[in-house]
């Protein structure tokens, strides 16, 4: 079902190791996110081969395409998308929350029209349940409301703000009734709400813990907030949570964000990011971001990063140009693909970006291993301030 055991430490960053039904995961981690079902661009051999040991589905699109009777005459999303490696699925609640007028939520739940069809839906936590059931993947998340960082254009104050949070913990007592009562034999993980205000955080997180759930996220950040707020919060709510149970850090973010997150103690991270940034146009690397619809790189031979082993960087060989391969793609070929609108170039680039990301947090676990991850930590740092 769930295992988590904690094998290192570094000031507050851990090292774990998380086993799960459909296998074993090593932490830190971050998750490739395949919303319908599907890491854009990327094949799931890529996947492999990068060593993703865990992605994520999208619970709220998976249940308006392909729907509940496909899905289950596939016995859940690791036959339909042919990924026999673990999973996690969002309970709907962001999605729900990015709907914004369309949408009305009271204690049932969230009424709202489908925005595939228009058709009138009603999402609660036991629907939520039901769904993240017959997908059957590793780890569920509860149905929470994602409290906004502004409401009706003003900052949300501390009363909206216990108010979503209050009805976040009411559904995470649904949710953990239902996932108990559907026999569902994967892990539930409860998420900690409260907005920006710290106070409410502890009591979102005490009451959770209350509740016993195998593992705990921190959702409501990066939903709009100054980055320096995000990280206050990450700075006071990942540490508090129990420390035998692993933590999550939902929707974030940057490859500095990440290294930070784990800094704080965080073992987990999904996000967008590496995907979508990829598509336009927007590499991460070792030395920095690098902005390949830049004409600079028309006649550029370098790879993305001379130091990168992804397929895109590094061709088949798998061996970085530092090291003397050449079989890699030029600056100037992606630059190309860019500028012709080839589907290629946003394949590449989202292999590389993606193996950028797994690739960070192989270091990061190797530098916890070794007991320097201060060191890493302030390597890291001069690296990207580099500049490509």
């Amino acid at each position: 079902m769930l295992r988590f055991e904690l094998l290192a430490t570094d000031g507050l960053a851990r090292r774990g190791r998380l086993t799960l039904n459909h296998g074993v995961v090593q932490t830190p981690v971050f998750m490739p996110v395949g919303t319908y079902g599907s890491v854009k661009g990327v094949m799931p051999a890529s996947l492999q081969d990068m060593g993703a040991e865990i992605i994520l589905g999208n619970t709220f699109h998976l249940w308006m395409r392909p729907g509940q009777e496909v899905l289950q005459r596939f016995g859940g999303l690791h036959a339909f998308e042919q990924w026999q490696r673990p999973m996690l699925t969002d309970s709907g609640g962001f999605q729900v929350w990015s709907l914004g007028a369309t949408r009305k939520i009271s204690e049932a739940g969230v009424q709202f029209s489908s925005p595939v069809n228009g058709d009138k839906l009603f999402m609660s936590p036991e629907v939520s349940m039901q769904i993240q059931t017959w997908l059957n993947a590793d780890i569920a998340m509860q149905l929470d409301e994602c409290t906004p960082y502004q409401t009706d254009g003003q900052l949300t104050t501390e009363a909206q703000a216990r108010h979503s949070m209050a009805l976040s913990l009411r559904w995470a007592q649904r949710s953990k009734a239902e996932f108990e009562r559907l026999q569902n034999p994967n892990a539930l993980f409860g998420i900690v709400q409260g907005g920006m205000f710290e106070h409410l955080r502890q009591e979102s997180l005490q009451a959770l813990v209350e509740m016993d759930f195998p593992g705990y996220a921190v959702g409501g950040v990066s939903v709009g907030e100054p980055k320096e707020e995000m990280r206050r919060i990450m700075a006071h709510t990942p540490q508090r949570l129990p420390a035998h149970k692993p933590r999550y850090l939902m929707g974030v973010g940057t490859p500095q964000d990440l290294v930070e997150g784990v800094a704080q103690g965080v073992d987990m991270f999904d996000c967008v990011m590496p995907t979508r940034n990829a598509r336009n146009g927007t590499l991460f690397t070792r030395y920095g971001d690098l902005k390949i619809r830049n004409a600079r790189h028309k006649a550029d031979h370098q790879p993305l990063d001379p130091s990168c082993t992804c397929y895109a960087c590094a061709g088949r060989s798998g061996v970085a140009w530092a090291d003397g391969g050449r079989e890699g793609f030029s600056r100037a070929y992606l630059h190309h693909l860019d500028r012709c609108g080839e589907m290629l170039g946003p394949m590449l680039a989202s292999i590389h970006n993606l193996h950028y990301y797994l690739n960070l947090m192989r270091e990061l676990r190797a530098a916890l291993d070794a007991g320097r991850f201060q060191a890493f930590q302030a390597q890291f740092q001069a690296e990207r301030a580099r500049g490509v």
